[in-house]
C-alpha cells in the first residue's frame, strides 16, 4: 500500500490553480475581507477541547481554501494518515512504522506492527516508569545521601529539547525534585549545573536509545566520574538509562530495573511520549504525565475524525504549503506569549526542520518544490523589542503563529498587558497603516496584510501542552505528505557524525593526519598553535 504514496506530489498538478488564486487575492487586503464578511472569524476558526485556533487573519478565502483542500485530497492525505496510525511502515527509507501516537493511545485498542499488538509493551513500560517516578518523588528510592533532591537529564536532540521544553512550560506543576538538562558537549554545560548540586542526592538520567550517542555518552562519563569521586562504588545507584542497549547500560553500571526502553518506531523528536519523558514524569508526577498524554490523544482524535475544512493540523499544514510554495514565504515564526514556554520555538525548530528539511522525494527523485520552512521564534513580549520590526516593515513576509493563555500566573495587570500586546501585534500585522493614516510619513507606513494564526487556551496545563505539541507534530506530517517527502528520517545529520571520527584524531598532538581540504587543515593547524602557544 505504501508504494501508492510514492508518486509525484499532487501539489505539482495544482500549482496553476493555486497561483491563480494567489493572483486573485494579491489585490485584496485581509482587512477588507473582514469588512465585507462579518462572520469571517467564525468561519475561519476551529475549537478543540479548550483550544481555539484562529486563522482568519490569513490571505485566504473560501475559494482558495477549497482548492487547497482538493489538493490535499488528491495527495491522499487521510489515507496516509490512517496508514501511520495503523502501524504501516510509512518511514520508507528506514522501513519502520511511525507510531508515537501509540504511546498516547488512551483507547486501549490494539495497534499492530509486524503482526504484533504493541500496546501491552507500551503500557508495561509506562507502568514501570510510573513506579520508578513515584519512588523517586516519594523518597522510596534512596541514593547515597537519602532522598533525591536533583535530577539531571543527559541527552541531546529529541532526548533533550522536548523534555526540557515541557518541564519548563509546566513549571507550575513541578512538585518533584529539581530538574536540570545537559546536552552540549561543551564541558561548561555540565559543569555549570554540577557546581551547585550535592552528589550525594543527585540522580542522572542518561537518554540514548543506542547508548552510543557521542555527546550524551561524553557527558555521562564525566558525570559518572563526578559521582564516583563523591560516593565511590555507589555511583551506579545515581544513574538510570533510557535505552534499548542493555549490554551497554549494564557495563556502565546501571541495573535493568533502572533502564527504560522504547522502540525503533519512535523517532527521537517524537520520543517525549515514551521513556524519554521520564524526567518530565518525575517532575510533574505520573498523574499529570497521563494528562499530558491525554492532551496529545485529544489532538490525535481530532486529526483522525475532523473533516479537512475543520481539522486544525490540516489547516496548519495547508497554510504552510500555501505560503512556502505559492506565495514564496520561506520563514515561519512562532511566538508564545508565556515566559515558561520560551523553549517552545527551539523544540519546534527540531520537529519541523529535521522532519521536513528534505530535497529527495519518497520516490527517490529530486523534489521540484521548496520544502521545510525556516522556523524561529521568541517569547512575547521580548520579541517585540527584537525582531518584530522586520516582521512588520521588512521586505521578507513572515507568517506568524501566536500562542496565548487567557489566564495564567502572576497579577491581572501583567496578564492584561501580555494579552493586549499579543492581540495588538496580530491586528497590526493584518491591518497595517496607510500613508494617509501615517500623516504622509512613509517611515510610519505598515504594509499590513501579513498573515498570522492565533492559538488561544485558558492556561498551559499538561493536557493543553500535550495537545499543542501533537497539533504541531501532525501539521509537520501533513506538509511532508503534500511535499511527497519522508518526514521521519534524518539522514542529513549523518555526514557530520561520520566526519567527526576522522577529524577528532587530528587534534591529538603529534598526529601526522592531513585533512581533505586546505581550509580544514589550516583551521586545525591554527587550533594546535593556539592550544600550545
Amino acid at each position: 500500500m505504501i508504494n501508492s504514496f510514492m508518486n509525484k506530489p499532487a501539489l505539482l498538478d495544482y500549482m496553476d490553480k493555486l497561483n491563480a488564486e494567489k493572483h486573485r487575492l494579491s489585490t485584496i487586503q485581509v482587512r477588507d475581507m473582514f469588512a465585507s464578511n462579518p462572520d469571517r472569524f467564525e468561519q475561519f476558526s476551529i475549537s478543540n477541547d479548550g483550544v481555539l485556533f484562529d486563522y482568519s487573519k490569513n490571505r485566504l478565502d473560501e475559494q482558495s481554501l477549497s482548492v487547497l483542500i482538493d489538493m490535499a485530497k488528491a495527495s491522499k492525505l487521510f489515507e496516509l494518515r490512517d496508514a501511520m496510525f495503523s502501524g504501516e511502515k510509512i518511514n520508507t527509507t528506514e522501513d519502520r512504522a511511525v507510531l508515537h501516537t501509540a504511546l498516547r493511545n488512551k483507547s486501549g485498542k490494539p495497534v499492530m506492527v509486524d503482526g504484533k499488538d504493541v500496546m501491552p509493551d507500551v503500557q508495561a513500560e509506562l507502568a514501570k516508569m510510573a513506579t520508578f517516578a513515584n519512588a523517586v518523588r516519594s523518597g522510596a528510592y534512596q541514593v547515597t545521601g537519602g532522598q533525591i533532591t536533583d535530577v539531571v537529564n543527559i541527552g541531546i536532540g529529541g532526548s533533550d529539547l522536548g523534555p526540557r521544553m515541557a518541564t519548563q512550560s509546566l513549571r507550575e506543576f513541578n512538585d518533584g525534585p529539581r530538574l536540570h538538562y545537559v546536552a552540549n558537549s561543551d564541558a561548561t554545560d555540565l559543569d555549570d549545573i554540577l557546581e551547585y548540586l550535592n552528589p550525594q542526592t543527585t540522580l542522572f538520567i542518561v537518554a540514548s536509545k543506542s547508548f552510543t550517542t557521542a555527546e550524551t555518552m561524553l557527558n555521562a562519563r564525566n558525570a559518572k566520574v563526578w559521582a564516583e569521586n563523591a560516593v565511590g562504588e555507589n555511583a551506579g545507584k545515581h544513574f538510570c538509562a533510557l535505552s534499548t542497549n542493555l549490554k551497554a547500560t549494564k557495563a556502565f553500571g546501571i541495573d535493568d530495573d533502572r533502564t527504560f526502553g522504547f522502540w525503533d518506531w519512535v523517532g527521537g523528536r517524537y520520543s517525549i511520549w515514551s521513556a524519554v519523558g521520564l524526567s518530565l514524569m518525575i517532575s510533574i508526577g505520573p498523574e499529570d504525565f497521563d494528562e499530558f498524554l491525554g492532551g496529545a490523544y485529544s489532538a490525535d482524535q481530532h486529526f483522525l475524525n475532523a473533516p479537512m475544512e475543520k481539522n486544525i493540523p490540516v489547516i496548519m499544514g495547508l497554510l504552510g504549503v500555501w505560503y512556502r510554495n505559492i506565495w514564496g514565504f520561506p520563514v515561519q515564526a512562532v511566538m508564545p506569549y508565556d515566559s515558561r514556554m520560551s523553549r517552545f520555538p527551539a523544540w519546534l525548530q527540531q520537529l519541523d526542520m529535521e522532519s521536513n528539511g528534505k530535497s529527495v522525494l519518497k520516490s527517490n527523485d529530486q523534489t521540484e518544490l521548496d520544502t521545510g520552512p525556516i522556523i524561529f521564534g521568541e517569547v512575547g513580549t521580548n520579541g517585540q523589542h527584537a525582531f518584530y520590526q522586520l516582521i512588520h516593515q521588512g521586505t521578507t513576509i513572515i507568517p506568524c503563529d501566536f500562542l496565548l493563555a487567557t489566564t495564567g500566573y502572576g497579577g491581572q495587570e501583567n496578564r492584561n498587558m501580555l494579552i493586549s500586546n499579543c492581540l495588538a501585534q496580530t491586528q497590526a500585522l493584518m491591518t497595517g497603516r496607510t500613508l494617509e493614516e501615517a500623516g504622509g510619513n512613509p517611515h510610519r507606513v505598515f504594509e499590513g496584510n501579513r498573515p498570522s494564526n492565533t492559538f488561544l487556551y485558558r492556561e498551559v496545563t499538561p493536557h493543553v501542552l500535550g495537545m499543542m505539541m501533537a497539533f504541531y507534530e501532525h501539521k509537520v506530517f501533513v506538509q511532508g505528505v503534500l511535499w511527497g517527502i519522508n518526514s521521519f528520517d534524518q539522514w542529513g545529520v549523518e555526514l557530520g557524525k561520520e566526519l567527526l571520527s576522522t577529524i577528532e584524531p587530528m587534534l591529538v598532538e603529534g598526529t601526522s593526519h592531513k585533512a581533505q581540504n586546505s581550509s580544514t587543515q589550516g583551521l586545525l593547524d591554527a587550533i594546535r598553535e593556539m592550544k600550545t602557544g
